[in-house]
């Protein structure tokens, strides 16, 4: 919903667009470095106590949206909406795997796909259509009574497994440096991505710098520490390594086309916000139908062959994106998005149950935020990489200028940034197909 939003926030506050998607980074981010704080916490109280908290959390920062003023005003309340996404977001599988029998558990992340695929089909649509009639603050009110309803719900039945989670409890220290020195590299590695312009590169060079050392000040931190943020002896496992880059791969795939398209659709083809959350559509409804098939499919053959075929699917949608013109059909750009949904759906739950299953009882909380982490670091870097590679390419061939004063005089330019930044996203998508068919297919 936000997504088909940004070119309407971009024009109600007069902004551009590295301070526009920062609507979008700073939901991201937040939730990216806070997601293992929250599946930590969640092994310690209760999956159910922090996912039904979370709830809360998510809808009283939707209203104060809705009422924000300025730009900056906004970005500070997506900060408290996301710090409930993220605890939504942290337990969540880890409660699929505490219902669902280990043989099951591919179908039920699929079951869980559609679901998710359903509220991406009906959130661009309902999106485009109360921007039309009303403006874009209304998109912030509409998931608040599904949210308090969805709460009550939740209360009645997750108590129930409330006496499943006591045993598995834990009373662990917490890493507090670690979340620091996570939270200090995630933050400076987004603003070396989105600080393209007007900065020097004397600042820009400090803070690479910084970065890098706050990268490897946090794994000789957790290789040292008896109950570390990052259980990276997780990650001695090659296929739950691959596991953990393809996911964040296949979100930064999806973010690059999720947020630049939009665009695309609004200032080239000229389409109403309700025309384009139709359009958008293509990609969950394809989400919809094929999510289900893979997780059934990876109970009988596992994950090899679906997550390396879901890549380089994803892929080939890309590259048929850098196809599109000035006078492209909605149908043209639909059925491209469906392809590119078919990839993401096939390779997604097989993925997923991959990791879920091969870790003990006592991770599952950990180990489900750190997928959720990756996945969500993948959308971080996806909207990083469509700004900066796309807003670099646009200013240099336009001679300085920015997406928020483009004309129809600037087609030829916009066109040709999108080309090129969609097929470097379709090259990562293959680097991503080539590391997922070296994963081992065998389950636990």
């Amino acid at each position: 919903m936000i997504n088909v939003a940004l070119p309407s926030i971009m024009r109600s506050f007069g902004t551009n667009l590295s301070q526009t998607e920062w609507v979008v980074l700073i939901y991201l981010l937040t939730i990216t470095v806070s997601l293992l704080f929250w599946g930590k916490i969640a092994d310690q109280i209760g999956l159910s106590t922090v996912y039904l908290s979370g709830m809360v959390v998510f809808s009283v920062g939707s209203v104060a949206c809705y009422f924000s003023t300025t730009l900056f005003q906004l970005i500070g309340f997506r900060f408290l909406q996301a710090m409930g996404a993220s605890m939504m977001m942290a337990t969540g599988p880890a409660i699929i795997k505490l219902v669902f029998p280990t043989d099951q558990l591919g179908k039920a992340l699929g079951l869980v796909g559609v679901a998710t695929s359903i509220g991406l089909m009906v959130g661009p649509v309902i999106s485009g259509f109360l921007i039309d009639r009303y403006s874009w603050r209304e998109i912030f009110l509409v998931t608040l009574p599904v949210s308090v309803l969805a709460s009550f719900t939740g209360w009645y039945y997750l108590r129930h497994s409330s006496s499943r989670e006591e045993a598995k409890k834990r009373t662990e220290p917490f890493d507090w440096t670690g979340m620091v020195l996570w939270s200090g590299m995630i933050s400076l590695a987004v603003l070396l991505s989105t600080q393209h312009s007007g900065i020097s590169a004397r600042i820009l060079v400090a803070e690479g710098l910084a970065c890098s050392l706050f990268f490897i000040l946090l794994l000789k931190t957790e290789l040292n520490k008896q109950y570390p943020l990052f259980p990276l002896s997780l990650f001695r496992d090659s296929s739950y390594s691959i596991a953990m880059f393809c996911a964040a791969l296949s979100f930064a795939v999806l973010f690059v086309v999720l947020i630049l398209m939009p665009f695309y659709l609004d200032y080239i083809l000229a389409l109403s916000p309700k025309r384009i959350g139709l359009v958008m559509m293509a990609v969950p409804i394809s989400v919809f139908f094929v999510a289900p098939l893979s997780g059934m499919l990876y109970n009988r053959i596992g994950a090899r062959f679906l997550t390396t075929s879901g890549l380089a699917i994803a892929a080939l949608g890309l590259l048929l994106l850098c196809f599109l013109t000035a006078e492209s059909s909605t149908f043209d750009v639909s059925w491209r998005l469906a392809l590119l949904g078919c990839g993401q759906a096939l390779f997604l739950s097989p993925n997923s149950a991959t990791v879920l299953e091969n870790v003990g009882p006592g991770q599952t909380g950990v180990s489900s935020g750190m997928l959720a982490t990756a996945r969500n670091l993948g959308m971080l870097a996806g909207v990083a990489l469509a700004g900066l590679l796309f807003g670099m390419i646009f200013s240099w061939l336009s001679g300085g200028l920015d997406l928020k004063q483009f004309t129809s005089d600037q087609t030829q330019n916009f066109m040709y940034s999108l080309k090129v930044t969609f097929t470097v996203t379709a090259l990562l998508s293959i680097i991503g197909a080539v590391l997922s068919s070296l994963r081992n297919n065998k389950k636990k």
